[in-house]
């Protein structure tokens, strides 16, 4: 039993050496159109979160004026 639990370990510890020296191919370079849709994309999801965050900036200062008024009219 212990000669068997002894193999297995032994060839787990090799299977993990082999597989962390192993190298994936580099990816294929990319064409000018696949570059200009994924630069398309990026500027589309910048606008959104640009609008989202002046949309979020709008809604906490309207919140802040109007409970900054309500408390300043409790004195």
């Amino acid at each position: 039993m212990k000669k068997i639990l002894a193999a297995l370990a032994a060839g787990l510890m090799i299977g993990t050496i082999a597989a962390s020296h192993a190298k994936l191919p580099a990816p294929p370079p990319k064409s000018d159109a696949e570059k200009a849709a994924e630069a398309d994309k990026a500027a589309a999801a910048k606008a959104k979160e640009t609008a989202d965050l002046g949309k979020a900036q709008d809604k906490a200062v309207a919140n802040y004026k109007r409970s900054h008024a309500s408390m300043s009219s409790k004195k």
